[in-house]
């Protein structure tokens, strides 16, 4: 049986961690973007519309969440 007795990592500049946060920032507005979007859009649609979708006024942020989010 073989153990790893070293486990070498590249080190991490500065430079990179911050680019990995730009980009995590990125996604996270077009994230917020999209629900917002999605938020606009249900809201945009009359009551019998969303009747016929199966959601009510009440639900349209917790069903913009999921899409967009997931949870």
């Amino acid at each position: 049986m073989t153990y790893a007795t070293e486990i070498l990592s590249a080190p991490v500049s500065i430079a990179d961690r911050m680019a990995a946060r730009i980009a995590v920032w990125k996604e996270q507005m077009e994230q917020r973007a999209q629900y917002r979007a999605t938020v606009r859009e249900l809201n945009d649609l009359s009551d019998r519309e969303l009747n016929d979708l199966g959601l009510g006024r009440s639900s349209i942020r917790f069903v913009a969440r999921m899409a967009v989010y997931g949870n």
